[in-house]
């Protein structure tokens, strides 16, 4: 599976949330993704470790967890004993990212850069190297349902562009507005995984919402 969705968690029913883990479970999905925010790096405060504990035993994928947090170093084995398999960390609120990345790793864990909107992708130049995936946020972090910005595409194919050249196994992975209308041209352009939150969970059929969004290599 080399192109995936990682439907977000935060727009799931956490009223059944269980019901919502076992759909992702039997489901075309690669990944769980999973928003951490903590009200001050982003304008929103989400769930944090204990939820992520309860994931863990009901999910039968890998967990992608997205910390949009100030200092997120901190919380690192934290995160690692609740079952994360793959750690997301922003550019922008790492002072030594190198530090961060390294650490991550050897956890043992799977160790991830994200960019906001605003963050130029040659900012990673010495460190795509080390890296097992970024993720380029195409809205600007703490809240779901919004526009999708276009100029994420070029981001894309500056990216790919990076890693082909230094680092062919590294993932793209695009947060925030994605849906069937873009899905094949995210794909297209390089990304290699798509969160998708309100498209899924918002949809009278999650299911064939993921499906819809999963890679067409015939397109």
């Amino acid at each position: 599976m080399n192109k995936f969705v990682a439907p977000s968690l935060l727009s799931a029913n956490f009223a059944s949330l269980s019901n919502d883990i076992e759909m992702v479970n039997n489901s075309m999905a690669g990944w769980f993704h999973i928003d951490v925010m903590d009200g001050v790096f982003v304008p929103n405060i989400s769930f944090g470790p204990p939820v992520i504990k309860h994931i863990k035993k009901l999910a039968s994928k890998p967990l992608d967890v997205h910390l949009m947090i100030i200092d997120p170093d901190r919380y690192f084995n934290v995160f690692k004993e609740v079952g994360a398999d793959i750690i997301t960390v922003h550019y922008e609120a790492c002072k030594h990212l190198n530090r961060s990345v390294t650490s991550l790793k050897s956890m043992g864990i799977k160790a991830g850069v994200v960019l906001n909107p605003h963050t130029n992708v040659g900012l990673l130049e010495n460190i795509i190297e080390e890296l097992d995936l970024v993720l380029l946020m195409s809205v600007n972090p703490g809240f779901g349902g919004q526009k999708f910005i276009e100029n994420t595409y070029q981001k894309i194919s500056q990216l790919k562009e990076m890693i082909i050249k230094s680092n062919p196994s590294c993932l793209i992975e695009v947060d925030g507005g994605v849906d069937v209308n873009n899905a094949q041209k995210l794909y297209k352009a390089g990304a290699d995984v798509l969160v998708a939150g309100n498209s899924v969970f918002g949809s009278e059929n999650p299911l064939e919402a993921i499906e819809m969004l999963s890679f067409k290599s015939d397109l």
